[in-house]
């Protein structure tokens, strides 16, 4: 799509021409008209998609130059790497000199930055610990913000500066909020729904050009860790459905914690090329396919070298790999052989997913979580010993009758089901 559909004035057009930009994107055309008329709004999109330049350019087509000092404009951005970034494309895009722009760094000396603020500064760029430390030492003026930005919200979210955040969004008067993320999620409103929350969520999709061939892909998103463990002993019950499965996680300390916890019996799960004497362990995921008693495998990504997955029916991802790769060659298919590749995600996790989905080529479908699945919470404080089932080799709440059914599946465990029965 032309960049006249943007409708920027003939400098910013200009500007953005001769840095190379000739075509706007969806998520520019989506938002743009929005941010200059301004409206607060929530922007999800991939990374690639524009956000940055979009709310820059919204930012210079609605910035009043006067001779106040205070900010007009204060960018919250994760990390100092960011607002070096951020302010070289304010300066790159307005090509205006006289453009005011400050970034506020941990590393830097507070009393020079506060002096600099008192000359009078246009944009302010700066992590959220960093602005409400100046701002607590009366070196920072929210008392002129007209747009407050949050930039990379799901990387604040996950380095936990959300209280921060809302903070800082609450000592400002009557603004423009706009929140810019990969993801959507619980997390994400919970810190910016208290200052916004009637803004308009805009979100772009994009997949790419080149769809994987993948096994079939499951994704369960989940709270917690502890829910994590909860929902993977559910599943395992069925040792029927799930009679050879491999679980990645990252480190061997996970495969470890994760392995005292399987409510299973002593030989039914191990680890993959374990260390401690006390563990199961298991060196050649060969000798695990033909042990009929061992049906499930932790592997750690950490130090372990491609792991053979041909006959595995069921592939885990109790946690998203740091490396995409890793993950895209877990479930990627190779042969006619069905096999379902079944991923946990928590909030902080999704915007990995995200960036697997576009590495893939498609959407990773989500799985409701079972009725009957027990949600952790940390407020949570067992008021009775728990009941222990020796033959399950551990400690865990015993379901009610009811409840103990072993036919509650999500479309991966049917279709497997599916999958035997075609094959009897």
């Amino acid at each position: 799509m032309s960049l006249d559909k943007l409708k920027l004035s003939k400098r910013l057009y200009s500007n953005m021409n001769e840095l190379g930009y000739f075509t706007a994107k969806e998520f520019q055309l989506k938002t743009l008209s929005r941010i200059v008329g301004g409206h607060s709004l929530i922007g999800i999109a991939p990374e690639g998609a524009g956000k940055t330049t979009t709310y820059i350019l919204g930012v210079l087509m609605r910035l009043k130059y006067t001779d106040d000092e205070a900010p007009k404009v204060l960018v919250l951005a994760p990390n100092e790497e960011r607002i070096e970034e951020i302010v070289e494309a304010f300066y790159a895009i307005s090509k205006n000199k006289n453009l005011a722009i400050m970034g506020l760094k941990s590393s830097g000396s507070m009393e020079e930055e506060i002096e600099d603020l008192v000359r009078g500064v246009d944009i302010v760029v700066a992590t959220p610990t960093r602005a409400r430390a100046v701002y607590l030492k009366l070196g920072l003026n929210l008392n002129r913000i007209q747009t407050f930005i949050v930039d990379d919200a799901e990387e604040i979210v996950k380095q936990g500066m959300s209280n921060t955040v809302r903070e800082l969004a609450q000592s400002c008067g009557k603004v423009q909020y706009l929140a810019f993320s990969t993801v959507e999620h619980e997390k994400l409103h919970a810190m910016i729904d208290v200052f916004m929350p009637f803004a308009t969520l805009i979100e772009v999709e994009d997949l790419g050009d080149h769809t994987h061939d993948t096994h079939e892909l499951l994704l369960y998103q989940v709270p917690n860790f502890t829910t994590k463990i909860n929902l993977l002993n559910d599943l395992m019950r069925d040792d029927e459905v799930f009679d050879k499965v491999i679980v990645f996680v990252n480190t061997v300390h996970t495969a470890r914690k994760l392995l005292e916890r399987l409510h299973v019996k002593k030989g039914v799960a191990a680890l993959y090329q374990g260390v401690n004497p006390q563990d199961y362990n298991i060196d050649d995921v060969n000798i695990f396919k033909q042990l009929p008693e061992c049906r499930i495998l932790l592997v750690a990504n950490e130090n372990t070298s491609d792991v053979d997955l041909s006959g595995i029916p069921f592939i885990f991802h109790f946690e998203i790999p740091e490396e995409i790769e890793r993950f895209v060659k877990h479930v990627l298919k190779s042969s006619d052989e069905d096999a379902i590749a079944i991923s946990f995600a928590t909030d902080i996790e999704l915007p990995e997913v995200k960036k697997i989905e576009q590495s893939l080529g498609k959407k990773i479908p989500v799985e409701p979580l079972p009725e009957d699945l027990l949600i952790y919470t940390p407020s949570d404080a067992p008021k009775e010993k728990p009941v222990i089932d020796e033959s399950q080799g551990g400690a865990f709440h015993k379901k009610k009758e009811s409840n103990s059914k072993t036919y509650n599946y999500g479309g991966g465990a049917k279709a497997k089901m599916t999958i035997k029965n075609k094959r009897k």
